[in-house]
């Protein structure tokens, strides 16, 4: 192999065909897959397989996306979603979420990663769908089934960190990091290195074209560390617009840093990054519906029905305060954005897999509370999110899982229990040994989601009220959310004597979106001086239970309860923003 003057080894030869297994020898003796291998032979230290990536013929070569206002997140994990644990096994589903209401499906990260399970955050072969769940033939099958049903597929890549098995990049591209720049994995990644940002760059747009991937979701971009002038976000989200100028593609990113530069919009559509993963609302969301109080939800015990108002009206909780839990001032004002600029969840991977035993919110809190959390999610102008079964009120567990070996597995074992530390129930460490073992088979079956809890009539009624839920909101919601909306459309009133409060949303052609909400126990009392005009006009979305309706329009909101009312008249005066 060569050198080029872009630090790139090459070799032109046509002694490996498709189908065929290949690998580099290094000087050492060592061989190493290709670190842009499509497909492996075995495992991630096995040798590549050579790959035609025009083999497959879609039968949706047509496809240009959907409008991103029109986007319903379904986020899954392959392995856990269906039986079959495949890509095969989501397309069996497709036609139930878009009967749903689903719009878009999004796949936790599928680049190949050490073991056979996993989240999938731990990847090392980042151009190579995980062949455990079908490999590339199997990834482009499901997009071309979910398109033909008019959903889109995102796809979930983490450019922050590199999985510990199966990464020989350090051996013989030491450049690629940076060992004096630490991460919670690991050295850094050297983004100051042109080939790198490159490699980086070229995956998101690989994913984009030769799948035709709807979307990326960036995880924890504030683990990224870059030392140059340009973000590489900045740059990959740049590339990708100037890349498909002609489908909708969209990327969303996970921050804890409450940044808005990145979402920004011109003329109404974002410049760079479609939407951020808003965390404040699920973290405020959460207290509300739990009252825990411990770890970053500390920072929203006090005031949550407020923050949870301010996020819903205005974005981001944190919008330069200052957090105790991380003990600094957090986040800029996002006012401005419109409310499309914010996925909102009250569930993900995340909030659920990182609990001790991967408890859900549906064992958490009261049904009826839950219920009201989803009306908001649903109905609100933000993007949603749902992770898998939380369509049904799902109750398996989601927990963290691994499959890893030997040193390895004992480090991942102890350093799960180990987090647990700091919280009053696992303070002892008998406790500690109750928390699942990431790496037994068993921990994962667990997290298999149950598709016979759809049967029994809990779970049918959650099913056929989310259904509703969606439906409304294509059709009477996603019209008013394109275009440039009024800057700073959003406004609240929270009560000072319950956990109550409203929000109004500003929306295209003079509509307003009004939320009242209620998630005490005790009826709330609509103080005259803050709602004004008449709560009986306007289009009924949606009320839960069915008398609230009735109730809000004497003034006075049940507890808990929701109502969403669409109207042509603003109903609040002296609202904050």
């Amino acid at each position: 192999m060569e050198k080029d003057d872009g630090g790139w080894w090459r070799i032109v030869t046509d002694r490996v065909k498709p189908g065929d297994p290949y690998g580099f020898r290094l000087e050492s003796g060592l061989v190493v897959p290709d670190p842009a291998s499509r497909r492996q032979f075995g495992d991630v230290h096995s040798l590549s397989v050579l790959v035609d990536p025009t083999a497959y013929e879609w039968k949706t070569a047509g496809w240009n996306g959907r409008a991103w206002e029109e986007t319903v997140f379904y986020e899954l994990h392959t392995g856990t979603f269906s039986p079959r644990g495949d890509f095969d096994g989501i397309v069996e589903k497709l036609d139930y979420l878009k009967e749903t209401g689903i719009t878009a499906i999004e796949l936790l990260p599928v680049a190949e990663f050490g073991g056979r399970r996993g989240w999938g955050y731990d990847g090392v072969l980042l151009y190579c769908p995980h062949e455990v769940y079908g490999g590339e033939e199997g990834l482009k099958r499901l997009v071309d089934a979910a398109h033909e049903r008019g959903l889109m597929v995102f796809l979930d890549v983490v450019y922050n960190h590199f999985g510990p098995d199966g990464n020989y990049l350090g051996a013989y591209a030491p450049e690629f990091f940076h060992e004096e720049i630490h991460t919670p994995w690991g050295a850094a990644i050297a983004y100051d290195e042109q080939p790198v940002r490159d490699f980086m760059i070229d995956n998101a747009l690989f994913w984009l074209e030769e799948f035709r991937i709807d979307g990326l979701r960036l995880d924890a971009i504030d683990s990224i560390k870059d030392t140059t002038d340009t973000p590489l976000v900045k740059e990959l989200a740049a590339r990708v617009r100037e890349v498909f100028p002609d489908r909708h593609v969209h990327i969303t990113t996970e921050d804890d840093r409450n940044i808005t530069w990145h979402i920004e919009r011109e003329g109404g559509q974002p410049t760079l990054v479609s939407a951020e993963w808003n965390d404040d609302f699920h973290h405020t969301a959460h207290v509300v519906a739990t009252h825990e109080e411990e770890g970053y939800y500390a920072d929203y015990s006090r005031k949550s029905v407020a923050q949870m108002a301010k996020a819903l009206a205005t974005g981001f909780v944190f919008q330069g305060e200052h957090s105790g839990h991380r003990g600094r001032d957090v986040g800029v004002s996002s006012a401005h954005l419109p409310p499309t600029a914010f996925v909102n969840f009250l569930q993900n991977h995340d909030q659920i897999g990182n609990r001790a035993f991967g408890d859900r919110l549906a064992d958490l809190a009261s049904r009826r509370v839950v219920e009201c959390l989803q009306a908001i999610l649903l109905l609100s102008p933000q993007i949603p999110l749902m992770f898998m079964g939380d369509e049904f009120g799902s109750t398996d567990p989601f927990c963290f899982f691994t499959d890893f070996d030997g040193e390895l597995g004992a480090a991942v074992r102890e350093g799960r229990r180990a987090e647990f530390k700091k919280f009053a129930a696992f303070h002892d460490e008998d406790a500690r040994k109750l928390i699942p073992d990431p790496n037994a088979e068993t921990t994962f079956k667990a997290s298999m989601l149950d598709w016979s809890a759809i049967g029994r009539p809990t779970y049918r009624r959650r099913l056929e009220m989310v259904k509703r839920l969606l439906e409304r909101r294509q059709k009477l919601i996603v019209p008013l959310l394109s275009g440039e909306l009024p800057r700073g459309c959003g406004e609240y009133h929270v009560s000072d004597e319950t956990l109550a409060f409203v929000v109004a949303w500003h929306l295209k052609d003079g509509a307003v979106l009004h939320l009242f909400a209620n998630l005490d126990d005790e009826p709330w009392a609509l103080p005259s001086d803050v709602v004004t005009g008449d709560l009986t006009c306007g289009t009924l979305l949606h009320a839960h239970p069915k008398d609230a309706e009735e109730a809000l329009k004497t003034g006075i909101l049940p507890g808990p309860s929701v109502v969403f009312r669409l109207e042509s008249q603003k109903l609040l005066a002296g609202a904050g923003r």
